[in-house]
């Protein structure tokens, strides 16, 4: 639904109304109507691929269709694959033990969908990071109302014909507007909601969020850095980040936010990242396989990020060698050395294609230098040496960490995926995202023989001291 100026906070409390609603006559779903809603929308995700790639391709100015399947469109379809291959035993009561002092009485826990959930969207990977919470949601048995981006309209376009077909809008409701509407959405009494944007707006949503006393997922971002360890040859380091980097031209959570390097290696670094660079980047200016940044507003942040760094003393090194262009919203990686803590570029999330690279003389004052800032999203650690590995896995906080890669830790499907502190809170993917969106209730079933009357008043009878004697050694 697309809001009107007036009365947004009341149309968005009626969606969510007919979406109580509509649960509440519906409040378990079987398994077998999950797997088939699944199913339908995997069909509908392979049968609008090309719908989708055009409609990013519109909101980027240009987005390589090859990202939007490696990134969107592919990790929708193995996850469905993953949910629908063990949806059943996710749904199965677990037993657990009763033990002794509760005898005979059973103990199961009941996964039980929430109700609704508001899915927040941002506009990097609008497939991915809206379908997959949406895949999680439905596979847990509940409705969903999805906030999109105002980035991407075409996109959402896409989305809301497709999601049509297969969900009644009390069902599934795809929510556009621009920052007043994506208020009112945090604001409303949710049963979880999970969003994925920055760590300033996550703030805010988190506050709306607890004046309902909803339950948030925060999928937020920070500085996540590559450490390349002094054992780790320039070459392989640069071949197993610069995807991370490049893919959607940067503009991606997990991506790599700075390169700790090692002092001596700094200069070989930018070499072989700039050989590595035009490799597959050939031509340019011209080159389909590298994405545009999303809009100007995000263009123009980004060359004064870069301004600012130069000003104060940065040096800047272009993985093309040449300027950045001032016709399109095109940016090569810009390599920027001798950096600051005062500086744009190492304060905020970069969320683009600069990539500060900061030298080192010990891994010891590499682990120092990432332990006294933020806690970030993801950690990159490029060596093949496993105490050095070890080290910074024990010493370091992340909310994931890749091994002599970047980003593809995102696609492990049973795996949880999400920060801490700064970086965000709680975790979905696989069966972590389905017991985000349930609840576990816990139940205790008591026959016909009642041991709770033992423990009943009036107290200090001979059984009671007993009992107790016996439970409390």
């Amino acid at each position: 639904m697309n809001m009107a100026v007036d009365n947004i906070e009341t149309q968005l409390r009626q969606l969510l109304t007919n979406q109580r609603t509509r649960f509440q006559s519906t409040p378990a779903p079987n398994y077998q109507s999950r797997v088939d809603k699944l199913t339908q929308l995997k069909q509908a995700l392979l049968d609008n691929q090309q719908a989708i790639i055009g409609a990013l391709i519109s909101d980027y100015g240009h987005r390589s269709a090859n990202d939007t399947i490696i990134s969107d469109i592919m990790p929708c379809v193995n996850n469905i694959n993953y949910t629908i291959k063990h949806l059943k035993s996710w749904m199965k009561p677990s037993r657990r033990h009763a033990g002794l002092l509760l005898s005979p009485s059973k103990v199961m826990v009941q996964y039980q969908p929430l109700g609704v959930i508001g899915i927040i969207v941002p506009w990097n990977f609008p497939i991915m990071l809206s379908m997959g919470p949406l895949v999680t949601a439905i596979a847990a048995g509940n409705g969903a109302m999805l906030k999109m981006s105002e980035f991407t309209p075409a996109t959402n376009a896409v989305l809301r014909k497709m999601l049509a077909t297969i969900f009644d809008s009390n069902e599934v409701e795809l929510v556009e507007g621009e920052a007043d509407v994506a208020a009112a959405f945090s604001a409303l009494p949710f049963d979880h909601i999970l969003f994925t944007g920055s760590t300033v707006v996550g703030r805010h949503v988190m506050r709306a969020a607890a004046n309902n006393l909803t339950p948030v997922t925060l999928e937020l971002g920070g500085k996540s850095p590559a450490i390349i360890a002094p054992d780790m040859p320039i070459d392989t380091a640069v071949e197993r980040l610069i995807f991370g980097k490049c893919l959607n031209a940067g503009q991606i959570c997990v991506a790599p936010d700075y390169v700790l390097c090692p002092a001596d290696k700094v200069e070989a670094f930018i070499g072989a990242y700039q050989r590595r660079f035009n490799k597959m980047y050939p031509n340019f200016d011209t080159n389909q396989d590298y994405g545009n940044i999303i809009n100007e507003r995000q263009h123009q942040r980004l060359l004064k990020v870069l301004e600012d760094a130069k000003t104060k003393g940065a040096t800047v090194t272009s993985a093309i060698n040449s300027p950045i262009s001032t016709t399109q919203r095109k940016i090569a990686t810009q390599l920027v050395t001798h950096t600051t803590d005062d500086m744009l570029i190492m304060q905020d999330e970069i969320f683009g294609p600069l990539l500060p690279i900061i030298s080192y003389q010990s891994i010891d004052e590499a682990i120092g230098y990432i332990n006294h800032r933020d806690r970030p999203l993801a950690l990159y650690i490029m060596s093949f040496d496993d105490k050095t590995q070890q080290d910074i896995l024990q010493q370091t906080h992340s909310g994931g960490v890749c091994i002599n890669d970047t980003v593809f830790h995102v696609a492990a499907d049973d795996a949880p995926f999400g920060g801490i502190g700064p970086s965000g809170m709680g975790h979905y993917h696989g069966k972590e995202g389905f017991l985000t969106f349930s609840h576990a209730k816990t139940i205790l079933n008591s026959g016909k023989i009642n041991t709770g009357v033992l423990v009943h008043p009036p107290y200090g009878g001979l059984i009671q001291r007993l009992l107790m004697k016996f439970f409390l050694r």
